[in-house]
């Protein structure tokens, strides 16, 4: 366990480049999806260096302050519905043995957070644009759109085992030399 003023800076600077990330996406409006990954990734690092319950305090730090300082607000609802929580949340998931399991978890905690994430946008955030795009596409056109996002989550799911282990082998025993 490190010491209470390494963890403190350490979220602190995750913290600040959350934030720098998150208001990129209101700066570059066509990432507005890929910045809160990019975050959510970043999180991984207080998880992996410090712990889990640090990473969750700094992910609830990064909300709150991401509603009120970035432009895009849908940006900031999709980082705390989904991309801010769900790369911590992973670690608990992937102690599970069973991988069909697991699958099944994952892919039920993204639907959920999706789900409640359109319902949010449009009824709270008032954006019933979205609303008629999916009247557009016809009956299916929901369950079609919903099923290209299962497949771009697990892309991102794939994109996490990536960067964890990229974090893990390259970039902590660098980090680990110098002090």
């Amino acid at each position: 366990m490190r010491d209470i003023s390494y963890r403190v800076a350490l979220g602190g600077i995750v913290s600040a480049l959350c934030l720098v990330t998150m208001f990129l996406a209101g700066v570059l409006p066509a990432l507005y999806l890929l910045l809160p990954g990019i975050a959510g990734i970043l999180l991984m690092i207080i998880a992996v260096e410090v712990s889990t319950g640090w990473a969750f305090l700094t992910y609830l730090a990064v909300s709150l302050l991401s509603v009120f300082v970035t432009f895009d607000k849908e940006a900031a609802l999709i980082f705390i519905m989904f991309f801010g929580h769900y790369p911590i949340l992973r670690f608990y998931i992937e102690k599970i043995s069973l991988r069909l399991i697991r699958f099944i978890i994952k892919l039920a905690v993204f639907n959920i957070c999706i789900i409640g994430y359109f319902y949010v946008t449009v009824y709270f955030l008032g954006l019933d644009e979205m609303l008629d795009e999916f009247n557009e596409m016809g009956i299916y056109g929901a369950y079609i759109m919903l099923g290209i996002c299962n497949i771009i989550f697990l892309v991102y799911d794939f994109d996490l085992v990536f960067m964890y282990d990229l974090y893990r082998k390259r970039i902590m025993p660098k980090f680990r030399k110098k002090r």
